[in-house]
């Protein structure tokens, strides 16, 4: 008897796809939809994984793109602290949608505003990025002035891209009631001051997050018609939610529309696909456990075998031909994620409130 199943390929059957498969390469989970060769100049952005991302392919021998380069004379870890090298631009974790649309509006207009500076302290830093300067700056015409600088930078940058690889990390987020914009953390933790009437909690549908994916695709082709955008998702769990739900929960939920949103939207444009970082971390059929003691850290070995995935389903260079063991860092925010080399996460910061164990 003859049916669509006996014609099947062996990566559509769980027994040959995946019991049987030799989970170190896993031939067929990742079939790029185009070409993606060390010729492409690499543009990244998103979730503290997209950190990893970036790394591996830059030890490949990629050409990785960076909007602002550091300080001559600065150390690694310095300069990661302040933000340079950690993306393709010098604009921190952009954990939503939402963040990157506005990014991208941003870069296009070149959009400063007052209302946007957050006092820490004596000091003042960027709403929209307000880790990268650890400190503060003096004054809140010197952000401007560095807001202003960081978008020419990353327009330029952005310009230069063959492929956009975005890390999508949080449904979660907080906007500002006037306007709706959207903040990377919740404002009064990293820096400013909470306001309930005036920052709102959001938690982005899957219908918001295909829409924002629509408008970063149209802005990112403004920069480049050509460009391609590879999507994502962190396997990395929700440090804290205000979803009113337990944290377990709120992150399978958060998780679920994010990576339904980025199939779907990959499934519609033959310029979009889809790499699955977040099924290779999280599935229990993938050889793991691949967190650390505290279940949000990805292990070092976890994040190799990704990429090696990665770098065998698109034919660019083995990583034992260009890789080094990653440099040790001494930031505090590495000690909070445990093995998670060189990641700075602001989120991080919001694992100070928690109540002690009960």
């Amino acid at each position: 008897m003859s049916h669509p199943y006996t014609k099947l390929p062996f990566h559509a059957f769980w027994r040959s796809g995946v019991a049987k498969a030799d989970i170190t390469r896993f031939k067929g989970l990742f079939r790029p939809k185009f070409p993606i060769t060390d010729e492409m100049s690499f543009a990244t952005a998103g979730s503290c994984f997209a950190q990893h991302i970036g790394r591996f392919l830059r030890m490949a021998g990629c050409d990785v793109l960076e909007a602002e380069q550091p300080p001559e004379l600065m150390s690694k870890p310095l300069a990661h602290q302040f933000g340079y090298s950690l993306f393709s631009g010098r604009y921190g974790n952009i954990y939503t949608t939402r963040q990157m649309r506005q990014l991208l509006e941003d870069v296009a207009t070149g959009f400063t505003d007052k209302r946007y500076v957050w006092s820490k302290g004596k000091q003042f830093v960027d709403a929209f990025r307000p880790t990268v300067e650890p400190e503060g700056l003096k004054s809140e015409d010197g952000v401007l002035l560095h807001r202003a600088y960081h978008l020419k930078r990353t327009s330029q940058m952005l310009k230069q891209a063959d492929l956009f690889v975005f890390t999508l990390g949080l449904t979660e987020t907080w906007v500002d009631a006037e306007t709706g914009r959207a903040f990377p953390s919740c404002p009064g933790v990293a820096a400013g001051t909470f306001d309930a009437d005036q920052h709102l909690f959001y938690n982005m549908p899957t219908a918001d997050i295909l829409a924002d994916l629509g408008d970063i695709r149209r802005a990112l082709k403004r920069f480049n018609p050509d460009m391609k955008l590879l999507l994502t998702v962190s396997p990395v769990p929700l440090t804290a939610t205000a979803a009113d739900d337990h944290v377990l929960s709120a992150t399978t939920w958060s998780k679920s529309a994010l990576r339904a949103a980025a199939g779907e939207f990959a499934r519609e444009h033959d310029d979009v696909d889809y790499f699955p970082s977040f099924e290779l971390v999280t599935s229990h059929a993938t050889g793991g456990p691949w967190f650390d003691a505290n279940l949000r850290g990805v292990r070092e070995d976890a994040v190799e075998r990704v990429m090696s995935i990665f770098f065998d389903s698109t034919g660019l260079a083995p990583m034992d031909e260009h890789t080094a063991p990653p440099e040790p860092t001494d930031s505090a925010a590495e000690e909070d994620a445990g093995s998670d080399t060189d990641l700075i996460c602001d989120d991080l910061l919001l694992d100070a409130f928690a109540e002690p164990d009960t």
